[in-house]
């Protein structure tokens, strides 16, 4: 990181070349000597070198590391416990954490987890036999240089002989990869735990998950004392040496001299295409309780009331509450709880996948009720109800073209966050909740829109398809549509509309709105239109789901955009079309959507059905529980999204699973997807956004909440990348940009 204003130039002799971390505790620099050995220097945030209890839990760490000594540790260089600003000069060790390493290139191949288990067996052996217990072995405490890995920041060890510190509850650990004894009573956490924590680590490293993740550090902890481990993708024998390491108890668990035995027996030597961990440091000493594998959760939205009784449960058995409030306190705010901005987690590395922003963009927040900058027109007046859902918004170019619930179209500079005009489409004393504009997309310098425009006489709202010139925000065109059984739609250089009968749909030049061709629509359907590639389809479905009835079936209309011909497939009733693979259309069918109050909002789809265009053969699926959540066909893979932020990817063609995460986000909407960076965006209606890898499904990074929900029952939020950059609309109009390699950046007010 670049040097701020405030640092200093130079800290006990050793000259500040620049940051390697930022956290809740103090700044972490790459320092040089005279000599021109380079150090990596800890410097006590000013707010705590006046606190008796913390200078003497430094001096602490100063000890404990200074005992320590071997190939796998970073050894204590200098030292000044009683500066102004204490401070902690380490080996510099040229590497970037286990925790960025897996970020960056997802979790590690069974070859490569040998040198990584043995080294930080090692490691262990090292800081034990000093008499000294580590307590916070985690990824982001371990270095990964080219000679092996590096176990740093003894921040919480325990000296065998010095207790008092660890007795008044003040210092717990990381709660994904602390021990139950950690939990339930901190003094009796000897060596064993040290082995537990080394063996949630390498279930992380080979998984890029916990074996005991949950919706928020409490219930983790909850898990840690209580449930079994979840080992998905470990293979046996290493499982059966991993369960060992997660005992409850911890007599149950391994010794080091047996483990590194065991290790060196089932895991294979790496081969020639394993890459070596290290790789050019961009984060090192960050000392802030960083990277978790269920970053980011707030403990108000986590605590849903339908967990609180298991945490009632967890806090009654432990026996030390206390402890444990401060140390999960401590694993959401970093110690201090105070300086946050530099310890959000994940974060990416500047060597980064994604591609710049064009020039002239900067990361921005703005609402879609922003004055326009052009022209006089303001929102429409507020009215009782609020949105009804997220704004409905595309990019193109430069530029977000936005409408939603009381929205009237607005375009948006897509570089600044500028409202640039609103269209005047109704007058300027309409309500909002009288009012609904849909963006379908833009074509040909045309912005097409949706509109509903109601009123106060008891009839049904009139629906129109309105075009805009997307330079100035003038209509240029309207016509009266249907839209009881068929939405419009925006396919190729047409957009397809429902004639006011509700009988057939025309294709329309979006600039003139010429028509081009007719189709006739299946009587007593409700039809939606998808788009894949050069293919356009609709999916219909009858609106009266009775098997007996007339014109009972669903089908798929294979449309030909040149002149408006379609073929009918027959498809299962309650099926849904998520678009095309490989010439076949993807159907997932859903028997028992919100027919289980157990499975809460979310649909669980029984089959995944795959139908050959030019063949018509089908091959059919059993997703089993890994297909339950909001589907959708992203980057050639099934995702599914549940209320709870677990997302799950699933092969459209065999059902296996491909990998689940869990991310921190409520109700997250559809996945936004970036074939450049091979990356999928979420974001929930708080304005949080995730970022993961669509092969692996590692967490890359998330956000801090941006918006405050109005309603979680409302529309949902979504996410969309362009050009480099990420555009993000909540349900309470917030609209924002910002840069996925550097999500954290404040925005400026558009």
């Amino acid at each position: 990181m670049a040097l701020h204003g405030d640092d200093p130039r130079s800290v006990g002799g050793y000259k500040v070349v620049d940051r390697l971390g930022n956290g809740g505790m103090g700044v972490v620099y790459r320092a040089r000597a005279r000599s021109g050995r380079e150090v990596a220097v800890k410097v006590v945030h000013a707010q705590y070198a006046q606190d008796a209890v913390f200078r003497a839990r430094f001096r602490q760490e100063i000890d404990a590391v200074r005992k320590v000594s071997g190939a796998f540790t970073a050894p204590v260089v200098d030292a000044d416990p009683e500066a102004v600003r204490p401070w902690m000069a380490t080996q510099y060790v040229p590497g970037r954490s286990l925790a960025q390493l897996i970020r960056d290139r997802g979790p590690l191949r069974v070859t490569e987890l040998r040198p990584l288990a043995l080294g930080l067996v090692e490691a262990l052996r090292e800081i034990h036999r000093a008499g000294v217990v580590h307590r916070d072995l985690k990824p982001a405490n371990v270095l990964m240089a080219d000679d092996g890995p590096r176990v740093i920041d003894f921040g919480i060890s325990r000296a065998a002989e010095n207790r008092t510190l660890t007795e008044t509850g003040q210092m717990i650990g990381t709660p994904p990869f602390m021990s139950p004894e950690q939990l339930t009573d901190a003094r009796t956490a000897g060596p064993a735990s040290d082995v537990f924590s080394l063996g949630t680590l390498l279930v992380y490293a080979l998984t890029g998950r916990g074996p005991f993740d949950a919706d928020s550090p409490y219930l983790t902890a909850y898990r840690v004392v209580h449930d079994e481990p979840v080992l998905e993708g470990v293979d046996a024998p290493l499982r059966a040496v991993l369960e060992r390491c997660l005992a409850k108890d911890a007599a149950d668990r391994p010794g080091l001299d047996e483990l590194a035995q065991e290790f060196a027996a089932v895991l294979p030597e790496p081969g020639p295409d394993d890459l070596p961990a290290a790789a050019p440091r961009t984060d090192t000493h960050d000392i802030a309780t960083e990277p978790r594998p269920a970053p980011g959760t707030d403990p108000g939205p986590a605590l849903r009331p339908a967990r609180r009784r298991r945490v009632r449960s967890l806090l009654a058995v432990t026996g030390t509450v206390g402890a444990l409030v401060l140390g999960l306190t401590a694993y959401l705010l970093g110690p201090g709880g105070a300086d946050t901005t530099d310890a959000a987690a994940p974060k990416p590395s500047p060597t980064s996948r994604w591609t710049a922003p064009p020039s002239g963009w900067n990361a921005w927040q703005t609402t879609v009720f922003a004055k326009a900058s052009a022209g006089t027109r303001e929102p429409l007046p507020a009215a009782d109800g609020g949105l009804e859902g997220a704004p409905s918004c595309q990019a193109q170019g430069n530029a977000v073209y936005c409408g939603g619930e009381g929205v009237l179209p607005v375009r948006v500079d897509a570089r600044t966050g500028e409202t640039v005009w609103r269209a005047g489409l109704v007058p300027a004393d309409h309500q909002r909740d009288r009012y609904y504009a849909s963006v379908l997309g833009v074509r040909d310098g045309t912005v097409l829109v949706r509109q509903t425009v109601s009123s106060d006489e008891p009839v049904v709202d009139p629906v129109d398809l309105v075009a805009l010139d997307a330079e100035t925000g003038k209509r240029l065109w309207t016509r009266r549509i249907a839209t009881d059984h068929i939405e419009p739609a925006l396919t190729g250089d047409l957009v397809l509309a429902a004639d006011p009968n509700g009988e057939r749909v025309t294709a329309r030049s979006p600039r003139t709105g010429a028509e081009r061709w007719s189709l006739p629509m299946p009587a007593g359907h409700r039809c939606v239109f998808t788009t894949a590639g050069a293919g356009t389809y609709a999916h219909c479905l009858p609106v009266t789901r009775d098997a007996k009835a007339a014109n009972s079936e669903s089908r798929v209309l294979v449309v030909d955009r040149a002149d408006g011909t379609a073929r009918t497939v027959k498809v299962p009733l309650n099926s849904e079309l998520l678009g095309v693979k490989q010439g076949d259309l993807v159907l997932v069918v859903d028997d028992t959507a919100y027919t289980d109050a157990t499975r809460g909002s979310d649909p669980a789809y029984e089959t995944i059905l795959l139908v050959d265009l030019e063949t018509g053969n089908r091959v059919t699926t059993k997703p089993g529980e890994d297909g339950r959540g909001r589907a959708a066909l992203t980057g050639g893979v099934l995702v599914f999204t549940r209320s709870g932020g677990q997302v799950t990817a699933v092969s459209p063609h065999t059902g296996e699973l491909l990998w689940r995460t869990r991310t921190s986000l409520e109700r997250p909407g559809a996945p936004g997807y970036d074939a450049g960076s091979g990356t999928v965006y979420l974001a929930s209606a708080t304005g949080r956004v995730a970022a993961l890898d669509r092969v692996k499904g590692t967490l890359l990074w998330e956000t801090l909440p941006r918006a405050t929900p109005i309603s979680y029952l409302l529309g949902a939020p979504w996410a969309l990348p362009h050009e480099g950059a990420l555009f993000v609309a909540v349900p309470d109009g917030t609209l924002f940009s910002l840069d996925p390699a550097h999500p954290d950046r404040e925005p400026v007010s558009g």
